[in-house]
């Protein structure tokens, strides 16, 4: 059985700004530009990019939202529930895992411009998951947000919002 500090350490993870810690693991040589691209974004960018992201039970990855789609991957430890919040306002828990008889899926698109957060499922454990974003991410197609400001944003779903963020609720 490995431990979070056993990944963290043998594939040399650092904290990310959203929580949790991560590596990139790949970053495709192709480039693409805005030009070729349907949505707008700086400069030119890989094709796309990959990285191991390692959550431990009481961490959180806080409400965020990337310009990009973002494919998750489960690879190791607690299944993830991601939250997610599309630009309607309506929002879903999709259960990252190896469990597909209670609803799990080994792997979850979140579409870009979703905001959302994702937590381990389990307490006293760790997840570690891929993650891969297309084009490459970067931190400039990157919105890192407050409970206060996505309670804002969907009133609607403030208690929600607060259960995921200040009780650690998932």
């Amino acid at each position: 059985m490995y431990s979070a500090e056993y990944f963290i350490s043998k594939l040399n993870m650092k904290p990310h700004p959203e929580g949790g810690y991560f590596t990139e693991v790949y970053r495709s040589g192709y480039k693409i530009t805005d030009d070729s691209f349907p949505c707008d974004f700086e400069g030119e960018r890989a094709l796309f990019s990959t990285i191991y992201f390692l959550l431990k039970s009481d961490q959180l990855s806080m409400f965020h939202q990337l310009k990009f789609d973002e494919v998750w991957f489960y690879h190791y430890g607690s299944p993830v529930h991601l939250h997610t919040i599309d630009d309607q306002g309506c929002y879903a828990l999709h259960k990252l895992g190896p469990d597909i008889e209670s609803g799990e899926r080994p792997q979850v698109l979140v579409p870009g411009k979703t905001i959302f957060a994702a937590r381990p499922k389990d307490k006293g454990g760790f997840s570690l998951v891929g993650n891969l974003v297309s084009p490459e991410f970067d931190f400039r197609d990157f919105v890192l947000y407050k409970t206060d400001e996505v309670c804002a944003k969907f009133p609607h779903l403030c208690n929600v919002v607060k259960s995921i963020t200040e009780d650690g609720v998932s």
